[in-house]
């Protein structure tokens, strides 16, 4: 018998954060559109269309909750703001990734979505180490990731960026529980 670990949803003091449905896509897709977005993550393809944000919220419909966990980020008066997802590399320990959209930036709200999923993986999931990495030429998300909790490692991945096209410095960082 296979047992479907339930979808968890994380609450903080402004936002919700929750597996994403077929309702959240074209929020998603407008907040992708933006090159700014795109450009600092590894896998997001750019230009970004609706059948992108479609194919995203259906692969999160299926993934493996054990190993796996995506999360759109909700706010409480502006709706979906970003996403967050946890994810098992083929090798190494968890990771966490995530994004805001560019209205959103610059009020907390990666900081606190990003404490609020730890805590949960800490304590729900019982994951005692995850790791993170932000490029080197956004050290805004280095930020977010030290106030979540984070510490550098001192190593640099060069790591594939979709949208850009190329492989870009990477400054790695973990997080114990």
């Amino acid at each position: 018998m296979c047992v479907i670990e339930k979808a968890p949803i994380i609450q903080t003091p402004r936002l919700t954060l929750r597996t994403p449905g077929s309702q959240d896509a074209p929020r998603i897709a407008a907040l992708c559109g933006d090159y700014a977005i795109a450009k600092m993550t590894t896998r997001m393809p750019w230009p970004y269309s609706q059948g992108d944000a479609d194919g995203f919220v259906a692969r999160c419909q299926v993934q493996d909750r054990r190993k796996d966990a995506t999360f759109v980020i909700d706010h409480e008066d502006e709706g979906v703001v970003g996403v967050l997802g946890f994810f098992t590399p083929p090798v190494g320990h968890l990771e966490v990734g995530y994004w805001i959209g560019r209205p959103y930036w610059g009020r907390g709200l990666a900081t606190e979505a990003a404490q609020g999923a730890l805590a949960w993986a800490r304590t729900d999931w019982r994951r005692k180490v995850v790791v993170a990495g932000h490029f080197a030429d956004n050290p805004a998300s280095g930020q977010v990731l030290v106030k979540a909790g984070f510490l550098y490692t001192g190593v640099v991945e060069h790591k594939p960026s979709t949208a850009r096209g190329e492989s870009v410095p990477t400054r790695m960082m973990v997080w114990l529980a």
